[in-house]
């Protein structure tokens, strides 16, 4: 059983953790550290200047006491009722489940955190939906080939609008499609695209200590950054080579996220793709066998730094009918001041996106209910709420339930674009997305462990539990870029992202990874994805008090918590608090 430690100010904060200079730290007196002595006597109940503890303020342990599995779940079912239509954005789900997340704010006695005094920041997404042909034929010197739609490809639009075309193109390979000049890297090399179709690996060449950063992914593995740089390179579309490995997930992930209605923000001038493919290695293996291309040999190419694009002597026409519709979604908002007229302008931001991927429209049970993905971070954060409430910070709370994530983290792009709070006054964003349904653990994972001063606060909210801080258990996958804490990494604020740990308690050695490696090839963007009777939320509760003890740390700390010196967000930070302080 893990023993919660009571809260010790000198060991649980180092001196100098959090602070706004980019400097050496300094190394402050033990008076001096992140929570004032009001702040510390207020948070633990402890008696104020007459002798009387104050009775409307509870101590850390009894608002971790406080945090159950009834309220979870019960959370948890309502935003993934069959009602709630698997709140695909835009639809009458995803309103239902705004409002349900607005009321539950109101009865906390939170106040409105977007736009003129409203619970909402809605914004427009433009939805396109392609009727794709049933083949898709390549042609080169040694004859054609014809991909089954679904089976061995998916393809998409690029563009919003009623055709996206691509005539007599080429096939240029270009393998992993990276241009990343810190590591004298460059797989363009200069070569004009225009026009072209680029066949381009997943992930980046991270299989060895010597390439990039080893076995974790960057953004430069992400499916997403292929297809910016190959419309940055003028080509007429990207066919992503599909493997599990290399993706994280299954190909099937790709066929219920990338079929039917695909959102994005509306267009503006940046160059853009026409289309927009996955195939299966499969598929992939018999387009270079067409092309007269060793495979295996031009995958090992491409972990070079010296690889340069390789023509194909394919050639593809394909074009794609579109149904485009502009629709509104909405990010919520709701907002508990802080109490300090110093910092009040200081906010700690909590996310979790609300959306999922709605109803297929066809099968016995065509409905994506999204239970873990994501009723179940919404719900870790309305729990964390509900405590706040309890025992407000020096700095006041955002908590920003981001709309559309599953289509490409459009809702946190769009905040990240149009900040209610200056991105310098943002102290720290803690986002949840998923959690622990398998019960209690001796660890817990940090996506982003490494990256800045908050590993000290999960460091420290960790031990009072008894639990270890391990960095990302499946590193390949890359989720620091994969979920809602990027966009706010990318406008300079430092995050936290707590995940599942995989060291369970009564449990065998590796049993927890298996259990998570399960889930995301059962049920990770499938149907399938729904609250069960034996959820054991034991461990989410854990992770729950952990964000809550970040969360009053980081909001009664005299500082702010910063990137690390040569992050590759630092620059932002710097940039962010030089202009609030002009």
């Amino acid at each position: 059983m893990i023993k919660k430690m009571p809260l010790d100010l000198d060991s649980t904060l180092s001196p100098g953790l959090l602070r706004r200079s980019s400097g050496p730290a300094r190394r402050l007196p033990a008076a001096a550290v992140a929570l004032s002595l009001c702040a510390y006597l207020a948070l633990l109940g402890c008696a104020g200047t007459d002798g009387e503890a104050p009775p409307t303020t509870p101590s850390l342990e009894e608002l971790e006491a406080a945090i159950t599995a009834e309220e979870l779940r019960t959370d948890i079912a309502a935003l993934s009722s069959d009602e709630m239509g698997g709140r695909g954005p835009g639809s009458e789900g995803d309103r239902m489940a705004r409002q349900y997340m607005i009321e539950q704010m109101q009865a906390i006695g939170l106040e409105p955190g977007g736009p003129n005094g409203s619970w909402e920041q809605p914004f427009e997404i433009v939805g396109v939906t392609s009727e794709v042909p049933e083949t898709w034929t390549f042609t080169g010197a040694g004859g054609s080939l014809a991909l089954k739609d679904f089976e061995q490809f998916i393809a998409g639009s690029g563009v919003q609008a009623e055709k996206a075309t691509v005539e007599d193109a080429e096939l240029v390979y270009v393998g992993y499609g990276i241009v990343a000049p810190e590591y004298q890297w460059d797989d363009f090399d200069g070569v004009d695209l225009s026009g072209k179709m680029l066949v381009v690996l997943n992930n980046d060449p991270d299989w060895s200590d010597d390439l990039f950063e080893g076995t974790r992914r960057l953004y430069y593995g992400r499916w997403s950054y292929k297809y910016e740089t190959s419309a940055a390179q003028g080509a007429a579309g990207a066919i992503i080579i599909h493997t599990t490995p290399s993706a994280g997930y299954p190909f099937q992930v790709v066929q219920t996220s990338w079929t039917g209605e695909q959102f994005q923000l509306p267009a503006g001038d940046e160059p853009r793709n026409q289309i927009e493919a996955w195939v299966t290695e499969d598929a992939a293996k018999q387009l270079f066998e067409l092309a007269g291309l060793d495979y295996d040999a031009q995958m090992e190419a491409a972990r070079s730094a010296d690889f340069t694009p390789v023509p194909m002597g394919v050639r593809t026409s394909l074009t794609l009918d579109n149904t485009v519709t502009r629709k509104e979604t909405a990010n919520v908002l709701g907002v508990l001041p802080g109490t300090d007229p110093q910092l009040s302008d200081e906010y700690v931001v909590y996310t979790a996106h609300h959306d999922h991927l709605g109803n297929a429209g066809e099968g016995e049970d065509p409905i994506y209910n999204g239970a873990l993905d994501n009723a179940s971070g919404v719900a870790q954060v309305l729990a964390i709420a509900r405590q706040l409430k309890r025992a407000p910070t020096r700095r006041s709370n955002l908590f920003n339930f981001v709309a559309a994530e599953e289509q490409g983290l459009l809702g946190s792009e769009f905040y990240a674009r149009n900040p209610t709070v200056a991105p310098g006054k943002m102290a720290a964003n803690l986002n949840f997305d998923g959690g622990n349904i398998w019960g209690k653990t001796r660890d817990v994972t940090y996506i982003g462990l490494g990256k800045s001063s908050l590993d000290e606060v999960v460091r420290a909210g960790a031990a009072r539990q008894g639990r270890e801080v391990l960095p990302d258990q499946f590193p390949d996958k890359g989720f620091f870029y994969r979920s809602d804490q990027f966009n706010f990494a990318k406008i300079g604020v430092p995050a936290i992202y707590l995940d599942t740990g995989t060291d369970f308690i009564d449990r065998e050695p590796g049993w927890g990874k298996q259990q998570i490696d399960q889930w995301t090839e059962v049920h990770y963007h499938q149907v399938s994805d729904e609250l069960l009777d034996d959820w054991n939320f034991d461990g989410m509760i854990d992770d729950v008090a952990l964000g809550l003890y970040c969360g009053i740390t980081i909001g009664n700390a005299d500082e702010m918590p910063r990137w690390n010196e040569g992050d590759e967000f630092e620059r932002a930070r710097l940039d962010a608090l030089a202009t609030v302080a002009e």
